[in-house]
C-alpha cells in the first residue's frame, strides 16, 4: 500500500530526506569521477598498445567506485524506505505521494528549494508543476488515508 503524505508531513520529513539526497548526489559525483579515472586508465592502456595500467591506481579507483555505488544505493533505499520517490538524482528531484480531490498526485521538491511549494499530476512530471495554493491545501489528504484504488 502506498504511503500518502500531507504537505505538513512531507515538510517535517524533508530535512531527513534532504540529508540522504545530498549524500546520494555527492556519492553520484564521486562515482562519476571514479568512472572517469577508470576510463582514463583504459585509454592509456589502448594508447600504449596493451601496457598494463598501474595496478594500485586501478584498485584505488575500483574501491572508490564501489564505495560510491554503495552510498548511492544506501541513500536511495533510505529515501524509498520513508515512502518518498526519487525522480532525478542529478537534479535532486523527489516526490511525495498525496491525494488531491480524491486522486493521487505528487508533492514535488528539488534540492536547493526552501521547502515544498509545488505539486503535479502523476503523468505530468516536473514541467507540469503547479504552485501549492489554498485550494490544494484545503483539498489534499495524506497520513492514515487508505489507498484510493
Amino acid at each position: 500500500m502506498p504511503r500518502y503524505f500531507t504537505l505538513e508531513e512531507a515538510q517535517q520529513l524533508l530535512p531527513a530526506v534532504q540529508q540522504w539526497l545530498r549524500s546520494a548526489v555527492e556519492a553520484r559525483h564521486l562515482l562519476a569521477e571514479a568512472d572517469a579515472g577508470m576510463m582514463e586508465l583504459r585509454r592509456h592502456v589502448i594508447a600504449m598498445s596493451g601496457v598494463r595500467p598501474d595496478p594500485a591506481r586501478a584498485l584505488v579507483l575500483k574501491a572508490r567506485r564501489d564505495s560510491a555505488v554503495e552510498e548511492v544505493n544506501r541513500s536511495i533505499e533510505a529515501i524509498h524506505g520513508l515512502g518518498v520517490q526519487v525522480k532525478d538524482l542529478d537534479s535532486g528531484l523527489i516526490d511525495f505521494l498525496t491525494l488531491y480531490r480524491g486522486r493521487e498526485v505528487l508533492l514535488c521538491f528539488r534540492l536547493g528549494e526552501p521547502g515544498i511549494a509545488y505539486w503535479h499530476e502523476l503523468d505530468s512530471g516536473f514541467r507540469g508543476r503547479k504552485p501549492i495554493d489554498r485550494d490544494f491545501i484545503d483539498h489534499h489528504e495524506g497520513g492514515d488515508t487508505e489507498s484510493a484504488g
